[in-house]
């Protein structure tokens, strides 16, 4: 079998189709002496067997030690500059008590967009000065439980909010810690669905025009600092996501940084704390080249400290908010094949060349990544090892929509069939947490893996589940 026609030019043709590149996967995952994937020695058959598929499967301990990871590479960058920094777990990318409890214990603070993901939070016990509360459009609500339950911090995105926030605070005869965020105008590179940081975006307040007295960050750090029941404790950017550089986090520092400076000038206060988001890339593909925290650390430890002395400011408290980076890789989707089909399609030279559709019993409920996103994925034949000759292949789910695929493109042997298993690696972040009802499919099991033993921290729905809320039922 040749390369095809129909493959991407970052897809090279596999000399074995049946081997793992390593930065895809979790620590504990590998191929058992009889050539089935496993996870820290548990064969995916079983896990099919006791849990059904689709199935997220989470390798609890690769979760903590890239959670620690992140701890200990920034503690180690930036503890003689500011004393080391504070790690927010983004929970958007995927939050159960379960993992809001191992972050917690790894030494990581939360991040919460929501009144649910704060629920999360407070059924798993994190203290609420660990919380940071995000979001452009907070509910009344929302606020309000923020501010009652002494979260640590509201990160406001306009003017308007700021006013709600510091309006809920008076009635409550509270104080509101919060954070600006800021838009620095940074280019990340990365799809435009999930770049952050330029203006034409809801996020943020604009620093377009900064020193002048109508520029929005100028005009928020104003009010904040005016009024008594808001506590400014500093600045936070988001620049974007699955960022493989350090390059676009260091310009956002060198912004933000600027406009402490800015600050310190205008109204004598230096304020404590910035926040430089999250972010940081991993590898879906095997084109991927995500940084180390290490690298990531030391590049902008030393970015924050060179402009810190140029600017003749103190350096303030650090924290970031890696997300993806930790839940990403820890987990694959475990799928049952069914149908299959052959297509000949005319590649761009003109030439007919065969594509092979695989159907799994999952798809765009579960990963709605690459309808949303344009994402690419890789897949391997994960319950046994074949010698077969690989195809050009097209992952797809079982919904009624054309755009319904899983995988693109990848080279799979050419004799999988109906009730093989699949897994797809890298969708930890973004998977379960967009996943929906499409179709009335009901939303996959998550299966924790640790110290050799699974269990099930997210259970199945089940139709009884997806009926509970009609009311005519």
């Amino acid at each position: 079998m040749a390369i095809s026609p129909l493959a991407p030019s970052w897809l090279s043709f596999p000399a074995d189709a049946n081997a793992l590149v390593p930065n895809q996967w979790a620590a504990g995952v590998a191929r058992a002496e009889s050539g089935e994937l496993a996870v820290q020695g548990i064969p995916v058959s079983a896990l099919a067997q006791e849990f059904g598929t689709p199935l997220f499967v989470l390798d609890e301990d690769d979760f903590r030690a890239r959670a620690r990871g992140f701890k200990q590479a920034f503690d180690e960058a930036f503890k003689d500059l500011c004393g080391g920094v504070d790690v927010y777990y983004a929970g958007k990318a995927f939050l159960s008590t379960e993992v809001a409890r191992w972050v917690t214990a790894e030494g990581l603070r939360l991040d919460t967009c929501s009144g649910g993901e704060m629920a999360v939070a407070r059924v798993a016990g994190v203290p609420a000065e660990n919380l940071s509360l995000h979001g452009n459009n907070k509910s009344v609500s929302e606020i309000t439980t923020a501010i009652e339950n002494g979260v640590g911090r509201i990160v406001v995105d306009s003017l308007d909010e700021l006013e709600r926030v510091g309006a809920l605070a008076s009635q409550l005869g509270s104080t509101a810690n919060v954070m600006l965020r800021l838009t620095p105008g940074v280019h990340a590179s990365t799809h435009e669905a999930i770049a952050t940081a330029h203006e034409d975006q809801k996020f943020g307040l604009s620093m377009i025009g900064v020193g002048d007295e109508n520029s929005p960050a100028d005009t928020a750090v104003s009010f904040a600092l005016e009024h008594p029941e808001l506590n400014l404790l500093g600045l936070h950017a988001h620049i974007g996501s699955q960022i493989f550089e350090a390059e676009g986090f260091e310009l956002a520092a060198q912004k933000l940084m600027g406009f402490l400076a800015h600050i310190k000038t205008i109204h004598g206060v230096e304020l404590p704390e910035l926040d430089l988001g999250g972010g940081y890339g991993i590898a879906y593909t095997e084109v991927d080249t995500p940084s180390s925290p290490v690298t990531l650390a030391a590049a902008m430890a030393a970015t924050v400290w060179q402009t810190a002395t140029e600017l003749g400011i103190k350096i303030p408290r650090i924290s970031i908010e890696p997300g993806r980076a930790i839940a990403g890789s820890s987990t694959f989707t475990l799928y049952e094949t069914g149908v299959r089909k052959t297509v000949h399609v005319e590649s761009t030279a003109g030439e007919l060349a065969p594509r092979r559709y695989v159907s799994v019993d999952g798809g765009m409920s579960d990963n709605a990544r690459p309808v949303l996103y344009d994402a690419d994925y890789s897949a391997v034949l994960a319950s046994r090892v074949t010698a077969s000759d690989p195809i050009i292949s097209r992952v797809v789910g079982k919904h009624c929509e054309s755009g319904d695929i899983v995988v693109r493109d990848v080279y799979l042997p050419e004799d999988v069939a109906a009730g093989d298993l699949l897994a797809v690696p890298g969708t930890g972040a973004y998977c379960w947490a967009l996943a929906s009802n499409y179709n009335y499919l009901g939303r996959p099991a998550v299966v924790a893996v640790r110290n050799g033993a699974a269990r099930a921290i997210i259970r199945r729905e089940t139709e009884a589940d997806l009926l509970a809320r009609d009311l005519g039922a």
